[in-house]
């Protein structure tokens, strides 16, 4: 019997350990899509405790607590954070199959040193050693980044942000970590919300024009992207429920902008017409500018109206999509194409019936401007499991070339997260080494090695044109 988190964990065969731990294992993170605080990197934030870095702003963890019927006090509530310590180590302790439980074996020993098994028992031992770990030299926030050899971090921006934390962080030389913004300008495309016309306004404010028209609108978005751009920006992110392909005439783009200005919500026809040509217009300007666009769909969000209410989005409370139409993603990228508009673009679905779709859709549009110009994105989510990530791999590699995958990313607002990288190399080992094994592919190490170093670092570093800071 293995024992539970070894050193090979996962590692289940000869080629999987020897292309882990001289391939995979010492190589930097490029973390090209997170939702960390560029400002709590610039002031180096420190935790109180470890509930604080652990537990605040996670809602994989709050989902999971929740399934155990755990009372919301103790997950978002104003319980006192010990208590929201230990009943959260009470739930992982029987997390069978779940990944939070490899996640936070894999943090607890890697950042803290912990090596035993976390539950309701252990959780005083625990809490212990991880505060006085959390106010020791190396464990701000910078100093976690640093200890998990992260190279490069793309957090997420919205289009009316000042970027200062950004050009705070790129001008301290102190700090060897390149921090750069990501543009994500999904509430200057949501025009069906409530928000939409306030929003407008701060993207007045700052662009330094009036929006009267959707030319307006355009305008003002090329005129941030160049501010973005001027800090380093090198990739856009979508959220989208799906990629719509909806073709409408310019005239009614204005007239559903110009209502929508006034007070009239749109239709669902209008709204997927708006959105198209909002997609059409900001892919064309990642093009002319050599970013990348990245499309996460298949994801239906705030399912549950009363804790809507009650908390807001981004708590806990989405779920996988059944819809994502594959017609309408070959054709929006097919239209993109033909225009001379399409930039490189990763797409991702939370919808891991996606995976084959996306994977042939994929090939219809590679092409030597880039390896893997159109990228399969990393499982994600929901999918960033042993069995999601595993499906994803063996998909892409079947379909089109895995060599050429830019990686892993952890979409995490934790900096403790970054272990994730580690499950994620580890199961790409693992499936390398099967294949092996089983005679699947040659034992040949120099390229195996070759393509795992790739895939771990090197493609992602390529592909976003990365430089080092």
């Amino acid at each position: 019997m293995k024992q539970f988190l070894d050193r090979d964990f996962l590692l289940n065969t000869a080629a999987a350990r020897k292309l882990y731990h001289e391939a995979a294992e010492t190589q930097p993170i490029i973390d090209y899509h997170c939702h960390l605080s560029p400002r709590e990197i610039y002031e180096d934030i420190r935790y109180d405790n470890i509930t604080q870095v652990w537990l605040g702003g996670d809602h994989y963890k709050w989902r999971l607590m929740r399934s155990a019927g755990v009372p919301e006090k103790y997950i978002t509530g104003d319980a006192e954070d010990y208590e929201k310590f230990l009943k959260f180590a009470e739930v992982l302790g029987k997390a069978i199959g779940n990944p939070l439980h490899h996640w936070s074996h894999l943090e607890l020993r890697r950042f803290f040193g912990y090596e035993g098994i976390l539950n309701g028992q252990t959780a005083p031992e625990v809490w212990k050693i991880a505060n006085e770990k959390l106010q020791s030299e190396g464990y701000s926030s910078r100093g976690l980044i640093l200890r998990s050899n992260v190279d490069t971090i793309c957090t997420t921006d919205d289009p009316v942000d000042s970027l200062e934390w950004h050009e705070k962080l790129a001008a301290d030389a102190s700090f060897p970590v390149t921090v750069l913004p990501a543009w994500r300008p999904d509430k200057a495309m949501n025009v069906e919300k409530v928000t939409y016309p306030e929003y407008i306004a701060q993207l007045e404010a700052a662009a330094g024009m009036e929006i009267v028209t959707f030319a307006d609108l355009t305008e003002a978005l090329r005129r941030r992207l160049d501010f973005f751009a001027a800090h380093n920006c090198r990739l856009s992110d979508h959220a989208l429920n799906y990629v719509m392909y909806a073709p409408a005439r310019a005239d009614e783009i204005e007239k559903i902008f110009r209502n929508r200005m006034e007070g009239t919500l749109p239709s669902a026809e209008e709204e997927a017409k708006f959105k198209y040509a909002f997609m059409t217009a900001m892919a064309a300007e990642y093009a002319k500018r050599g970013w990348v666009m990245q499309l996460h769909y298949g994801c239906r969000r705030d399912n549950n109206p009363v804790t809507f209410r009650q908390m807001g989005p981004d708590t806990g409370f989405d779920c996988v999509d059944n819809y994502a139409p594959s017609a309408q993603t070959a054709a929006f990228l097919g239209a993109l194409e033909e225009a001379g508009n399409l930039p490189k673009t990763i797409l991702y679905s939370l919808n891991t019936n996606d995976n084959a779709a996306i994977d042939t859709i994929l090939g219809c549009f590679q092409n030597s401007d880039a390896v893997g110009r159109i990228q399969h994105g990393s499982a994600w989510w929901f999918n960033d499991h042993f069995d999601g990530m595993s499906e994803q791999l063996k998909s892409l590699a079947a379909l089109g070339y895995l060599a050429g995958f830019v990686g892993m990313l952890t979409d995490s607002r934790s900096f403790l997260s970054y272990p994730r990288h580690e499950y994620f190399r580890r199961i790409l080992c693992r499936i390398f080494g099967e294949w092996v094994e089983e005679g699947f592919y040659p034992e040949d190490y120099d390229t195996l090695e070759e393509i795992v170093r790739g895939i771990s670092y090197e493609n992602a570093r390529n592909y976003f044109g990365f430089a080092r800071k």
